[in-house]
């Protein structure tokens, strides 16, 4: 046996499972319709939530910066890496989601593996929805705190696991996903911080797919709850609905100083480039000027999920503009993702284990605001075509 034949039967077994993914190339700029594989399809799977990613206002700020501050920092942001633009990058975020301070990194990811090891070690503890992404989890593992999860969304599973660990001499922080990337679902933020507040936990929301989403003109989960100054941690990202990429971590000064000294990314991986700054900065302005594009969001959404109802799919428990249309099968899953693409010209990816339990294939569309209400008919009448054929509906 080959010392690499594992990963040979391990990739069988993924083909055989039907979870196998398959990877599209993008040919185009970001938009409602879009060039993949040489094909232009209707984009139902990007997070471009706002339409940023192609904006002209966008792309002049980033031309501009090219011009005034070349391609690259060239250096972290600790030795030589940090540019003007940076810091008022921060200073904006801070001034839009109406908290103290800001510190931005290279991903929303990065940002989750740069606040929770700083914050918490092997001797304490982190209280983490069961369903929280990817990038939280990785970011406790590196911690070497204790995980003790809690039931997804339920403030009194929260409370059960902290009162069981109240004698624990160690930290304790709380985190959890604003919106879960998943099924759409929104965290029940206001109990579970009314939970912790007598535990004297520290509190940390990620919320990549709540910001400009929630919230007044996209201030995010906070801002739709109303916790402002009630929450120490806000992690948000700039490549989904900002359309550009990075994250940051947005709360108190206190904390903001102490991620300066302590949070590896921000220490030891080279800044973000100016151009992507400047565009980061361009759509902080527009949303602190108007938020027409959450709303068109919002109604692009409801108008998408009204039509996916009434043919019959079943959409989960979502409150937010991602829509998973619930398939079960990851097989059945791939095939409605195949026919979508190369008979309708409709490109939207199934998910599947290990994204997603086991019999809980999906396909999850992500409506924009810059589909148009054609776009969304269209879309939602195929669907209807292959799911039928399919036996999904």
């Amino acid at each position: 046996m080959g010392k690499l034949d594992f990963i040979r039967q391990d990739l069988d077994a993924v083909r055989k499972a039907g979870t196998f993914i398959t990877i599209r190339t993008i040919g185009s700029p970001q938009g409602a319709w879009i060039v993949v594989d040489g094909k232009k399809v209707l984009n139902l799977c990007s997070n471009n939530y706002l339409g940023f990613a192609n904006d002209s206002r966008l792309k002049r700020a980033a031309q501009k910066a090219i011009d005034e501050y070349g391609v690259g920092p060239a250096a972290v942001r600790t030795i030589a890496g940090t540019m003007a633009l940076h810091t008022t990058l921060e200073e904006k975020l801070a001034k839009f989601k109406n908290v103290e301070a800001a510190i931005s990194f290279q991903s929303g990811f990065n940002t989750n593996l740069a606040a929770i090891p700083a914050l918490v070690g092997k001797d304490d503890l982190i209280f983490s929805d069961e369903l929280n992404h990817a990038s939280i989890i990785d970011g406790c593992r590196l911690s070497r705190g204790k995980v003790v999860r809690y039931e997804h969304c339920r403030p009194e599973s929260l409370k059960a696991q902290l009162e069981a660990y109240k004698d624990h001499p160690g930290k304790k922080l709380l985190v959890t996903d604003g919106v879960f990337s998943m099924d759409g679902d929104i965290a029940p933020l206001d109990k579970l911080l009314e939970v912790a507040e007598p535990y004297g936990v520290i509190t940390m929301v990620d919320d990549a797919h709540g910001e400009g989403v929630l919230g007044n003109a996209g201030r995010g989960i906070a801002d739709h709850y109303g916790l402002h100054g009630k929450l120490d941690i806000e992690v948000g990202t700039m490549s989904k609905a900002f359309g550009v990429v990075g994250g940051y971590v947005a709360g108190k000064k206190l904390i903001v100083d102490y991620l300066h000294q302590k949070a590896r990314p921000f220490l030891f991986s080279s800044a973000v480039t100016p151009p992507d700054v400047a565009a980061c900065i361009a759509a902080v302005d527009i949303l602190q000027k108007s938020g027409e594009l959450v709303e068109k969001l919002w109604d692009n959404a409801g108008y998408f999920k009204r039509k996916m109802e009434a043919y019959g799919f079943d959409l989960g428990f979502s409150q937010t503009p991602i829509t998973p249309v619930m398939i079960g099968d990851e097989k059945t899953a791939s095939e409605l993702s195949r026919r979508l693409f190369e008979e309708d010209s409709i490109f939207a990816q199934s998910i599947a284990f290990p994204t997603v339990p086991k019999g809980k294939a999906r396909i999850r569309v992500m409506i924009s605001a810059g589909h148009s209400k054609e776009d969304l008919d269209y879309g939602a009448a195929k669907f209807a075509e292959a799911g039928k054929a399919l036996g999904v509906i």
